[in-house]
């Protein structure tokens, strides 16, 4: 159950970071300063940040209209859900094999 706990707060302090991340490139982006590389917020989101990634998009309207983003993030949280999908379905059958 230790396991759980972390990936469960691993998940949330990755999504804090790139919520903050993307905000802030938001602001830097208004303010005409310089900005975030899209390659660094698109690896924040593939380390387990995702989500945040998601609600910023959402909520800060960030990175929106690149479909770099629009793809590639859902694409990512996709890739995810099915790894923990396939990774419960093998953990399932071993144990009930058993």
């Amino acid at each position: 159950m230790t396991y759980v706990y972390a990936v469960i707060g691993l998940y949330l302090v990755m999504s804090a970071a790139a919520f903050i991340v993307f905000w802030l490139d938001k602001r830097k982006a208004s303010k005409g300063q310089w900005r975030t590389p899209e390659k660094t917020l698109l690896l924040l989101c593939a380390l387990f940040g995702w989500p945040g990634g998601l609600l910023a998009m959402r909520f800060v309207r960030h990175k929106t209209r690149k479909k770099k983003f629009t793809i590639g993030v859902p694409l990512i949280a996709g890739l995810h859900l099915a790894f923990w999908i396939a990774l419960a379905g093998w953990w399932f059958n071993d144990y009930f094999t058993q």
